[in-house]
């Protein structure tokens, strides 16, 4: 293996990481739970059940990366501002949804630090991650996250966009994030195709 997932006999996945990428992946997860904020987990003796019918936010994030892991359900920047409709059905969905897509991505990004954490390190420094069913989904969701994050801190946009992007000089002090954004590519890329096998 190297830095790509490949099947565990009997199901699941398994990629070689170096102390390098441990650290990186870890630091990325880390910064992914910071962007999406504290959980709102209910006060002690408080009523799970209700905690599941606590409205959320009826307004979409002002931070473009929370906006991108948050997107409007109804509607887009092409469709009519004014259009009261699609912006109370909007408003509407994300009361009642936004709550639990965070919860789901804090508990994906909480799953990678976990795991990350849990490697029992080779005298190199790096170790092999195993990764089970659940885990697998939660590390897909958590790298889909933050290369969505990255992508758009970058702006990563058209073709034409991306291409410049990828030639970046080594001085551009975008360029570790570019790099990142690939390598998070290619580690999800191999996880799917490792889960279809």
């Amino acid at each position: 293996m190297s830095s790509h997932f490949e099947p565990l006999p009997g199901g699941g996945a398994a990629v070689a990481l170096d102390e390098v990428e441990i650290s990186i992946l870890r630091s990325l997860a880390v910064q992914l739970l910071e962007l999406l904020g504290p959980g709102d987990e209910p006060a002690q003796g408080e009523d799970p059940l209700a905690a599941l019918f606590t409205e959320g936010p009826s307004e979409p994030p002002s931070d473009p990366a929370l906006a991108r892991l948050f997107p409007e359900a109804y509607g887009g920047p092409d469709d009519d501002p004014e259009d009261r409709e699609l912006l109370a059905a909007s408003a509407e969905f994300r009361r009642f949804t936004e709550n639990d897509l965070r919860s789901r991505k804090r508990d994906d990004a909480l799953a990678v630090v976990r795991t990350l954490d849990g490697l029992t390190p080779a005298g190199d420094g790096g170790a092999v991650l195993e990764l089970g069913g659940d885990d697998c989904r939660h590390w897909l969701g958590a790298l889909n996250d933050l290369r969505l994050t990255i992508g758009t801190r970058l702006d990563v946009g058209d073709e034409d966009e991306n291409s410049r992007l990828y030639r970046l000089p080594d001085s551009d002090p975008r360029k570790p994030m570019v790099m990142a954004y690939l390598w998070l590519g290619a580690l999800q890329e191999t996880l799917v195709e490792t889960l279809l096998r």
